[in-house]
């Protein structure tokens, strides 16, 4: 007779701003409704959705500057703790995680998940540190249960990267849908170009780092203000922004550009955007361009590699343009503008990023007596 689960275990590095930790946390909250024991296992209790884990949940700080030293804490929180499962998410967490699976002599579980296109990291890492993950990857994955690739495109990838048997990598998307982004979306802003609706607001929201590319999406917005009165917002924060407001500066527009940093909570300025923009060079599954999209808000985004041509099934629900091409972004954003039409279609199709059918996907895994 199989043995029931009960305890899962969750681990991350921190609970950073980041769409990977926003989306274990939706994962996490779905798991204790289900009746489960949860353990939230972080290097470092660290980061601005710390105030958003359930009650219910046991946060276990390991207290590590980096994610390397919380090898030998971690180790033994499995000896001493014995989750049934050990869910791990981010690359680097993810190679630990496995390490400690080995050295604890636990038969526990372990599921990870993968939320990047690996080809196209490899072409941006310069460090060695950067280099030498991907080479522990395919050293360590091969030891997991399950890997989770949050995309068809990530799964297909990491097969051909990493040359792990097919049976082994399960593409489950983001448990991006959950009932409160839509009450947040209700919430107003207290910013007069919001109050007053007298300018169409374009909108990003990620990290300001490379890999997300505000840089094009501001040049864009520097020729869209040519023909229309508009204003542009990108929520959040990283080592790009003094860069970007250096950018706006040169090209005349920093007074129509609202860079609030990191907010707690991006619906309600997403939903009372005109249209939302991803000007990613290369992503996993993009969270946010799926959040968008259940707010009913026209979307524009890059071609890149993976999730927009497949979250948008080949531009049925969005328009798609070239990376790193501020001319198509300007059009295709200044054609949502002057449409003004709100987009209509039938949001079914984006049932799969629920968080109740996210969780039932994973059960599966968890509930796989094959391994």
């Amino acid at each position: 007779m199989s043995k029931k689960v009960n305890k899962v275990a969750f681990y991350l590095p921190n609970l950073g701003g980041g769409g990977a930790e926003r989306s274990m946390l939706n994962l996490i909250r779905e798991f204790v409704k289900h009746g489960f024991i949860v353990d939230l296992v972080l290097a470092n209790a660290t980061g601005p959705y710390l105030n958003q884990v359930p009650s219910e949940v046991n946060i276990i700080n390991l207290r590590s500057s980096h994610v390397s030293k919380s090898l030998p804490k971690l180790t033994k929180y499995l000896r001493e703790n014995k989750p049934d499962v050990l869910i791990s998410s981010l690359d680097h967490a993810n190679i630990v995680a496995i390490i400690a699976k080995l050295l604890s002599f636990r038969r526990t579980k372990i599921i990870v998940r993968v939320d990047s296109t690996l080809s196209q990291e490899l072409k941006n890492l310069s460090t060695l540190k950067g280099k030498l993950i991907p080479l522990l990857m395919k050293v360590f994955y091969r030891y997991v249960d399950f890997i989770v690739a949050v995309s068809e495109g990530v799964k297909e990838d990491l097969i051909s990267f990493l040359k792990i048997p097919k049976d082994k990598v399960k593409a489950i998307y983001n448990p991006v849908i959950s009932s409160d982004i839509f009450e947040k979306a209700k919430e107003p802003v207290d910013h007069p170009w919001f109050t007053s609706g007298e300018y169409p607001i374009i909108i990003g929201v990620g990290r300001l780092n490379r890999e997300k590319d505000f840089q094009t999406l501001i040049k864009a917005f520097s020729f869209i203000r040519k023909e229309v009165d508009a204003r542009l917002v990108i929520l959040g924060e990283g080592e790009e922004r003094k860069n970007l407001e250096n950018l706006a500066k040169e090209l005349g527009i920093s007074e129509y550009l609202l860079m609030p940093g990191f907010v707690n909570n991006p619906y309600k300025y997403m939903s009372k955007s005109s249209v939302f923009v991803l000007s990613s060079i290369y992503e996993g599954l993009p969270t946010v361009l799926i959040e968008a999209l259940s707010l009913g808000i026209p979307v524009v985004s890059t071609d890149c590699p993976s999730g927009p041509r497949e979250i948008l099934e080949n531009g049925k629900y969005g328009k798609l343009v070239p990376v790193h091409n501020e001319i198509a972004l300007a059009r295709a954003i200044i054609e949502v503008l002057k449409n003004k039409s709100k987009i209509n279609f039938d949001f079914d199709f984006l049932k799969k990023y629920k968080s109740e059918f996210v969780k039932k996907c994973y059960l599966e895994l968890i509930q796989d007596e094959e391994r």
